[in-house]
């Protein structure tokens, strides 16, 4: 059987990630009081002071940011999906079905639809 985990709370989740040094606010709207909560931006490496996001174009991942791209090796994927795993254990955040088999990126582009999005 299942075990239920106990949602915490708001106040208990700013208080958990404030002693983690990370920055939170509560979202503008569209939010319900007891819903649970929710990662709004997924994690990504610093690269040159901007937060890269994670592009996948069928063949290989990649980390973007505005001014560069490099590859993603498998070190980099297994860190960013351990980091996620365990800010989301943090927060009580729900975890999806295909979000706990790996690292989902932030964008698909695949060669062959290139150009016609």
């Amino acid at each position: 059987m299942a075990k239920t985990k106990k949602q915490p709370t708001y106040n208990e989740v700013l208080s958990t990630l404030g002693n983690e040094r990370f920055d939170v606010s509560p979202a503008s709207e569209g939010t319900e009081k007891g819903a649970p909560v929710r990662l709004l931006a997924k994690p990504g490496l610093v690269l040159n002071g901007e937060i890269s996001r994670l592009l996948d174009r069928g063949y290989q991942k990649f980390f973007k940011t505005s001014k560069l791209e490099i590859p993603a090796t498998a070190d980099h994927l297994r860190d960013i999906h351990r980091f996620t795993e365990e800010l989301k254990e943090a927060t009580g955040a729900q975890e999806m079905y295909n979000e706990a088999l790996g690292t989902t990126s932030d964008t698909y582009m695949y060669d062959r639809v290139k150009g016609r999005e």
